[in-house]
């Protein structure tokens, strides 16, 4: 059941949810043959997110220390501070 269609899944709501609780599997909702959701474990989907998440952090540490190393100053840890609202 990794694809079936809107209108299948709402008369088949529960089936569609603990397909994707227990086997962990994407079920995708498609409207005229194409994919328009999907339902997703909720614990899976954090677990994307803070993937996603830490990603980002490394693409900013990646770009700040190019920066740095084209002779951009460091921002001062004060003025971090003052611009955050933790001073």
């Amino acid at each position: 059941m990794s694809e079936i269609t809107v209108s299948d899944a709402r008369a088949r709501l529960a089936d569609v949810v603990d397909t994707a609780r227990v086997q962990h599997d994407p079920v995708y909702l498609t409207r005229r043959g194409q994919r328009v959701a999907a339902v997703i474990d909720a614990d899976d989907l954090d677990g994307l997110i803070a993937a996603a998440e830490d990603l980002a952090d490394l693409e900013a540490a990646r770009a700040a220390r190019e920066e740095m190393a084209g002779g951009q100053a460091a921002i001062p840890w004060e003025q971090v501070k003052a611009d955050l609202g933790l001073a």
